[in-house]
């Protein structure tokens, strides 16, 4: 008997059926062991020795394998292909080790790069040792990433109040989202002119040409930048004579790209799918692990994390023999195209991301495949079966022309191209970001016939004006090709790493472009000011250089370590006497432009509008940044630093208040305002007068006079009960929208229903949630499975919430991860939950009732799941 373990369940089931009854396919549920997210997993001053602490549900998924190992003869580790994949190897064998469940046991390491049953196969065939170098380099990987979040991010919690975390590629990912924001911000606009004539041929074909030079200076882009260069220009050619000097028709080719690699699929799948780069790697994950496919589940692409460009020499024959059954024998080229990769140093799984099977055409697996993973597939089958067809063939024409007006001459140019023959682009054309076409495609029209030392008539002389425009903000596709060209994190990170910049409310994504928050500005601020070094680009892509060349066997990987924590330590211990004081001075003077906008009367941007006395500077609070008056407590100016504050500058977000007009009833102005925690409509001046916040998912933009009221007039008195004969009210409270009456609430579905809402409904409302009985506003579901019995005492089960699934043991919910089935949570997973929960809620720490029983109840103690995963979440946050 063999024992195999590989990471997925899913792909543990098709292995099985791949290798028959003398194997058992068990399942690692990815990495079994992690340092502990507190202080002293990773020890510097012990030649950086590491503790490792198993997770509840891990230590059941090697207690499987352990057990299995108990009656079988050899070990196979055949986890994914790349350095987490050789990772997570290591790690079991390191626990099976310290089990002494090997004994005498063969332990072999085999990879493959599909999961089809050929390659499975043939991998089993070929067995190896762990890659030890591999190992080292996802150790000090993941050495440096904990000491980087482990001291860094208390920094920032210390003297930047709100900030979440900082991570050694998280925050420079960051700050390229920041310094492209800063370089918007810098941009300034200037004015361009283009002149054109639209010409027509002898045979009355019209087509444009662009001025090219005039009295012998060459004209480019930007070369006219007033309105009267251009009025010059155009009178003189309005009187002109247009003659064709000469045609060039010149033949050119075009290549196809490469197959994908992690970071051109994540790009290709933004631009031309709408994906982002973690749903892109979800949906590559399914088609990788497997799709039933009539009664046979089969794995549809190659593995999904690669920087890899070069295909297997059987899948280049497949590909070849596939384009000419479907193309055409002129569409496949004489001998097979090979690629060579540009990244530094291609990691891992060098193949790259390709269909298993090219006769697998999308149109075919459409029918096994949801909407997402057929998109995906489709988009990775054509692209690689392009990327060894023939070369397109393409004639550009340019066409100079010579205008003469007097003793005034001009040039003007005219191109158009002609697909003469679309080889690869029959299966896959390229475009760049935000929909510009790229080589791949035909920029330029198609000319008509055009003859030289032809006369051409003027048709119409077109002068149009034209503004520079500042760059665009960063995609997540156009970001992750940036960090690619640095060398900045690795294919496998990209997509984590976006996600925790959106988790940690740094970034924000508006119509797919990344816009950096208010606290991701002031993080940025901070570390390129107090540690910088480890912001710098090429800092950052040197050390993945080394990382890189401790996977090749070329460095020792705790050298690596020692000169890294050396200076980065010293930069930890030289922050210690820092005030915060010192930090805000810094950050008034790196961020003023943006802070500090110039007010629209010219007057001193730091000064209070308020009292009129007092300086403007940041402040920190226990909910992030803001801007304070110096003069608190007897000013109590402040005005929220927002993405929009930050980003935009208007009389409102100055927190100059924006007049709606009186109170009709006391005379009283009313004003929209913007605060420490948001933007508030307010009655009145002073310490008593009348203020309510904006409701979630009202904007300022749309607050007018009578919604103001609205606001400031709540509670509003609906009508008696008919039976209590008791006034009932509706407001807007903590929990949302709401009803009163008698002293109970309860909740409204929106808030437009506090306005509108009549005395009938509002009775019945009242009687539904009576009838629910207590709690807010809904009865508690009932059990959807019993799990059993806490150790700690108390039935666990699990329930079916108002927001999802979530299991209950006492006052402790934790809900359910989404991609949990509720009927196969088990015990394990359960304990694991309700502990995380009960460490960030405070709940669950006395024991809940226990059933009657005739045995003396043990002691009460901790158990074993709550300890680990107490321990294991209490800073997750700390992570990068």
């Amino acid at each position: 008997m063999n024992v195999v373990v590989v990471e997925s369940p899913a792909k543990a089931k098709t292995i099985n059926k791949y290798l028959g009854k003398d194997y058992k396919v068990l399942a690692s549920f990815g990495h079994v062991r992690d340092l502990p997210a507190k202080d002293g997993s990773v020890k510097p001053d012990e030649d950086f020795e590491m503790s490792w602490e198993v997770d509840t549900a891990s230590n059941k998924r090697l207690k499987d394998i352990t057990d299995a190992l108990k009656s079988a003869d050899n070990l196979i580790l055949a986890t994914d292909p790349d350095r987490e994949g050789e990772a997570i190897s290591w790690h079991v064998l390191e626990v099976l080790k310290r089990k002494k469940a090997l004994k005498e046991k063969s332990v072999q390491r085999v990879v493959f790069n599909a999961i089809t049953k050929k390659a499975v196969l043939d991998a089993m065939a070929n067995p190896r040792d762990i890659d030890a170098p591999l190992v080292e380099a996802y150790l000090a990987r993941r050495a440096l990433d904990y000491l980087v979040g482990f001291n860094l991010s208390p920094v920032l919690w210390r003297k930047l109040p709100g900030a979440r975390s900082a991570g050694r590629v998280q925050s420079v990912a960051l700050r390229l989202v920041c310094d492209r924001e800063a370089e918007i911000e810098r941009f300034v606009s200037e004015e361009y002119w283009q002149i054109s004539a639209d010409l027509k041929t002898p045979r009355n074909d019209v087509f444009n040409a662009r001025l090219s030079a005039f009295e012998g200076k060459r004209i480019q882009r930007q070369t006219i930048g007033k309105a009267g260069e251009a009025d010059v220009i155009k009178a003189m050619l309005e009187g002109a004579a247009f003659t064709v000097d000469s045609v060039e028709a010149k033949p050119t080719k075009r290549n196809p790209s490469p197959p994908f690699t992690t970071s051109t699929l994540q790009q290709a799948a933004s631009s031309k799918l709408g994906f982002n780069a973690k749903r892109t790697m979800q949906v590559a994950q399914k088609l990788y692990e497997g799709i039933d496919i009539g009664g046979e589940t089969v794995g549809l692409i190659t593995y999904m994390r690669t920087d890899g460009v070069q295909m297997d020499i059987s899948a280049i024959e497949a590909a070849r023999d596939e384009i000419a059954t479907n193309f055409g024998d002129r569409y496949r080229p004489e001998k097979p195209r090979f690629y060579s990769t540009k990244a530094k140093n291609a990691q891992e799984a060098h193949e790259a991301i390709r269909p298993t099977g090219f006769e697998r055409k999308p149109e075919d697996m459409k029918r096994y495949l949801d909407a997402d993973q057929f998109r995906l597939y489709d988009l990775v089958w054509k692209r690689a079966i392009a990327s060894q067809m023939a070369s397109a063939e393409i004639e550009r024409t340019t066409a100079e022309i010579t205008a003469r007006n007097a003793d005034k001459t001009a040039g003007l140019r005219a191109t158009g191209s002609v697909i003469r023959f679309d080889g690869f682009i029959a299966a896959y054309t390229d475009q760049k970001e935000d929909g510009e076409q790229s080589d791949d495609g035909d920029d330029d029209g198609r000319l008509p016939e055009i003859n030289a030392r032809e006369d051409l008539a003027r048709e119409k002389i077109n002068a149009t004006q034209h503004f520079t425009e500042p760059p665009p903000r960063y995609s997540e596709a156009t970001l992750i090709k940036r960090m690619e060209e640095l060398g900045i994190g690795r294919p496998s990170t990209y997509a984590a790493t976006l996600s925790t910049l959106q988790d940690r409310d740094y970034v924000v994504i508006d119509k797919r472009k990344l816009i950096p928050e208010a606290k991701g500005r002031l993080v940025t601020a901070f570390l390129q000011n107090f540690f910088e070094r480890y912001v710098e680009y090429d800092f950052t892509a040197n050390l993945e250089e080394q990382l890189d060349r401790i996977s090749n066997g070329d460095l020792a990987w705790k050298d690596v370590l020692r000169d890294f924590w050396k200076d980065f330590f010293a930069q930890i211990e030289n922050t210690k006497e820092l005030r915060v004081s010192d930090v805000l001075d810094v950050l008034n003077e790196e961020l003023a432009p943006i802070v500090f906008p110039n007010r629209e009367d010219g007057g001193d941007p730091r000064l209070c509008p308020t009292c009129g006395t007092g300086n403007l500077s940041l402040k920190l609070g226990k909910f992030g940044a803001f801007v304070g008056c110096s003069n608190y407590p007897e000013c109590n100016f402040t005005r929220q630093l927002s993405a929009d504050s930050v980003n935009r500058s208007d009389a409102q977000l100055a927190n100059e208040p924006k007049d709606l007009g009186n109170d009709p009833h006391t005379g009283e102005p009313i004003t929209l305002r913007t605060g420490r925690f948001g933007p508030y409509v307010q009655r009145g001046d002073g310490k008593e007068a009348k203020r309510s916040s904006l409701p979630k998912g009202w904007k300022p933009d749309d607050i007018d006079h009578e919604k103001a009221m609205a606001l400031i007039s709540l509670p509003r008195d609906i009508g008696k009960h008919p039976e209590s004969g008791k006034m009932i009210s509706a407001g807007i409270g903590r929990y949302g929208p709401f009803l009163l009456h008698d002293g109970g609430y309860a909740n409204l579905e929106t808030v437009e229903d506090v306005f509108t809402i009549g005395l009938n409904r509002a009775v019945t409302v009242i009687a539904e949630k009576k009838a629910k009985g207590p709690g807010r506003g809904r009865a508690t579901p009932a059990a959807l499975k019993e799990l059993g019995e806490h150790p700690d005492g108390g039935a666990i089960t699990v329930r079916d919430g108002r927001y999802g699934p979530y299991v209950n043991w006492g006052k402790v919910n934790a809900t359910l991860p989404k991609d949990q089935d509720p009927a196969g949570v088990t015990v394990e997973q359960a304990l694991a939950l309700i502990a995380e929960r009960a460490a960030k809620t405070g709940k669950g720490k006395k024991a809940a009732p226990k059933k009657a029983s005739a045995k003396k109840a043990p002691a009460k103690k901790k158990s074993a799941a709550a300890k680990a995963t107490t321990t294991k979440t209490t800073a997750k946050a700390k992570k990068a």
